[in-house]
């Protein structure tokens, strides 16, 4: 009796786990590489969202940044898309260089987390200024390809 209940209970316990699917190399090999070209985008959003806040400039953000974005200044304002857009545009910053370095994705299926460092020159008023950042943007992945829903910059000290 004893040996009928175990057979049993191993025979639940196998119809209950989920079976993987077998992938040959070559679906294995395809699923690498749109990963790949996935990140690549995602490393080049990050680079070109350096690039528009160079030139103080909301069009970029406009098709990238999802309806429903959320973003946290480094001084700790929460803004939607267009305070966003709006603080932008409206900087009186003048930067002479702008970029994004040490571009890390994490992706999890149709999401992906990007941090990276901001590195900026500029005046502002009559006084130069040298900053850097540690961001991290959610993009989420749909129709209209790459979304950032949600970001937030920390001012490094220095």
């Amino acid at each position: 009796m004893r040996k009928l209940t175990i057979l049993l209970l191993a025979s639940l316990m196998l119809t209950l786990v989920p079976r993987g699917q077998s992938q040959s190399p070559a679906e294995l090999r395809e699923m690498a590489k749109e990963a790949e070209v996935k990140q690549e985008e995602l490393v080049n959003l990050e680079k070109e969202t350096a690039h528009a806040l160079q030139w103080n400039t909301g069009t970029f953000f406009r098709r990238v940044y999802g309806e429903d974005f959320v973003g946290v200044l480094e001084n700790g304002r929460v803004l939607d898309k267009a305070g966003y857009i709006a603080s932008i545009e409206s900087s009186t910053a003048k930067y002479s260089s702008f970029f994004a370095s040490d571009i890390r994705v994490r992706m999890f299926q149709d999401t992906a987390v990007v941090t990276c460092l901001w590195s900026a020159r500029g005046t502002q008023g009559d006084r130069s200024f040298a900053r850097q950042f540690r961001v991290i943007h959610v993009y989420i992945y749909g129709q209209r390809g790459w979304q950032a829903v949600a970001g937030q910059q920390t001012l490094l000290p220095g």
